[in-house]
């Protein structure tokens, strides 16, 4: 950002060299609110680019699913001020040139959040503390979070959004007061940024959308194939499995009755979860143009058995 410009990737195949953001008074001032963010960062010895990293994970989650968010309404005005008054005619392509600017006070106000003590403890406090328990949807910090976002509607939203960074960052918050166990490799760093939650640079959506304009719905390509909000569903769904099951490996103190019945209706949901997940993949795949018969040899199931399954719903399940 320079100027009240925001410069955009030159790699990246459009033709704009940056933004003008001179009518966006909002997002100039994060930019100098970001300093403050970032030392307050060291201070607490946190690396600047990992926490913004992190932050911008989160947002740019929200950007993807912000599509349904009748109450969101700042966003769709700065983009329209980005794209010169009115991005309708190309909304695709503004949506990805447009997003880092558009949703840039947002990541500095949910940096700002992540560092604060104060939320850190109501995500103890959501978590039951020294009673392990699932997080509630109206949990106090997501609440809070809405609040300090200037969206109050947004809290119950982010707090079911199981599979998504934020989550994952408060199981880690969790798992560290507890003293628990994290998944090997990473020893539960709060900033950790698994390689799942890492947005899309520009350069690469474009690329793709690109692509699905030459063949649109070919079935040749799966983000081409496969609507977003299916995609999204199908990795929200995988990545909230993965964070329940690292809840229960604490799970383990207590009266056998209490643990047994945390760890299995535990596992029972998450078995829940991961079926849901591959019935959502099977029928992408067959409504993406893949054969039944070549997705039931994937599952080992029987064709018709399969078709069953996939149309249960009154979904649609080609042969």
């Amino acid at each position: 950002m320079r100027h009240g410009r925001w410069l955009l990737d030159a790699d990246a195949n459009q033709p704009l060299e940056h933004l003008d953001l001179r009518g966006l008074p909002e997002v100039v001032a994060a930019q100098r609110r970001w300093a403050g963010v970032a030392r307050r960062a060291v201070r607490v010895g946190a690396e600047p680019e990992r926490v913004f990293a992190l932050a911008w994970a989160v947002v740019a989650r929200w950007w993807e699913q912000a599509f349904g968010w009748e109450r969101e309404t700042i966003w769709p005005r700065r983009l329209h001020q980005v794209a010169g008054g009115d991005a309708g005619g190309d909304l695709e392509r503004w949506r990805i040139v447009g997003r880092d600017a558009v949703v840039f006070p947002e990541v500095v106000a949910v940096a700002d959040a992540l560092l604060d003590p104060a939320m850190a403890e109501l995500v103890w406090a959501d978590s039951g503390a020294g009673r392990p328990g699932a997080l509630p949807a109206d949990g106090m910090f997501c609440r809070r979070l809405g609040e300090r976002l200037g969206r109050r509607w947004l809290g119950p939203l982010a707090a079911v959004d199981h599979g998504g960074p934020l989550i994952a960052w408060m199981g880690s918050i969790i798992r560290l007061r507890r003293g628990a166990g994290g998944p090997p490799g990473y020893d539960n760093d709060p900033w950790w940024l698994r390689q799942e939650h890492q947005p899309a640079t520009m350069a690469g959506q474009l690329r793709v959308l690109g692509k699905e304009k030459k063949a649109p719905g070919s079935g040749t390509m799966w983000r081409a194939a496969v609507p977003p909000e299916q995609r999204m569903l199908i990795t929200s769904t995988v990545d909230s499995v993965q964070e329940q099951l690292l809840q229960l490996r604490g799970v383990h103190s207590g009266p056998t009755a209490d643990v047994a019945r945390r760890l299995l209706r535990g596992l029972g949901h998450s078995a829940a979860l991961i079926e849901n997940a591959w019935k959502r993949t099977a029928l992408a795949a067959v409504n993406g143009g893949v054969p039944l018969q070549e997705v039931a040899r994937w599952v080992d199931m029987p064709v018709e058995v399969l078709r069953k399954m996939l149309t249960a719903d009154g979904q649609e399940a080609g042969g």
